[in-house]
């Protein structure tokens, strides 16, 4: 993977976040998580994916991060068996010495994105989807249950999906395809007991007047749920609502409870509810919500009244 650093801080340097697609490296926006912006630069001959990260501010935190990165990826490749894309992390100092963090991953095609997907095949298949991404959520379970000095989390929500080999001009779900993991930014691994990365450097996206709050009765909650197989397959079908798609999460909660039984009785986890499901996207529905108007109105202080940069991309109203 051949990173180009020098054209990353030419980017930097006439980033704004609020119109990102407006500097002077032309770019296209891929997707945006709550704290990042995804991006490829055009013309790009290397074809790859850029994560933008800006939450470090000191060179420790970057390498502990790094660290942690590294042995997630490691782990979830070598020992659990989940298929990545080619990835890397790289950082640097920008012209004005403040930290720039990126996790770089060979380009995907986007159509082959499982919430791309689920809009694209039948209801058949996108059961037979969500059974492939139960079995990959197993293996890192399994790997936990046979560990207990290792707890790997795994954020199983249908985006972070890809169906290798797919085509969209023909599209086609078997219990055959094969998956590739995306979400490997935030690596979520603890060894006895203790966060490898250093979660409340994330409290740097929340506005100031949030973030003892968040600290306090948020952060460690979404943590803890990544690390719950039951949490992260409520979390899975609850997305399902945020996609426009509520009418199949009864029968998906159907599949989900036989997977259970017949595949995972191991866990012993208990059936999953319909009622639940909508509970659970409703709270996190409306936290996300007050969140980004929270975050609105801190950035609309720092660059209108106090003139300064804001270093978080925020999309537009997103539909939920």
């Amino acid at each position: 993977m051949n990173i180009n650093i020098e054209l990353l801080k030419e980017f930097e340097k006439t980033i704004d976040t609020i119109n990102p697609e407006t500097g002077d490296i032309p770019i296209k926006i891929l997707g945006f998580g709550e704290i990042s912006l995804v991006f490829e630069i055009i013309g790009d001959p290397e074809q790859l994916a850029y994560k933008r990260i800006p939450i470090f501010e000191n060179e420790k935190q970057v390498r502990r991060h790094i660290w942690a990165y590294n042995e997630y990826c490691k782990i979830i490749e070598n020992d659990i068996g989940i298929i990545l894309p080619e990835h890397k992390v790289i950082w640097f100092l920008d012209d004005k010495g403040k930290i720039q963090f990126y996790s770089i991953q060979a380009k995907i095609n986007p159509e082959s994105v499982g919430n791309k997907i689920i809009h694209q095949v039948s209801d058949d298949e996108i059961e037979v989807l969500i059974l492939l991404v139960l079995r990959e959520l197993k293996k890192v379970w399994t790997l936990n249950k046979e560990n207990p000095d290792l707890e790997i989390g795994l954020d199983g929500q249908v985006s972070n999906f890809v169906l290798i080999e797919y085509d969209s001009k023909n599209p086609n779900v078997t219990e055959n395809s094969k998956l590739l993991y995306l979400d490997t930014s935030t690596p979520m691994l603890r060894k006895n007991g203790m966060e490898a990365m250093e979660a409340e450097l994330f409290l740097n996206s929340t506005p100031s007047f949030l973030r003892f709050l968040i600290k306090a009765f948020f952060i460690q909650d979404v943590l803890d749920r990544y690390y719950d197989l039951r949490l992260v397959i409520i979390d899975l079908l609850a997305n399902f609502f945020k996609e426009q798609l509520p009418k199949i999460i009864p029968r998906l909660i159907k599949r989900v409870n036989i997977f259970l039984k017949e595949e995972v009785s191991e866990f012993q986890i208990d059936p999953i509810t319909f009622i639940e499901v909508q509970k659970y996207y409703k709270s996190d529905k409306m936290i996300w919500v007050i969140f980004q108007k929270a975050r609105r109105i801190d950035r609309y202080i720092k660059t209108k009244l106090l003139k300064k940069n804001y270093d978080f991309y925020l999309p537009e109203k997103i539909k939920r």
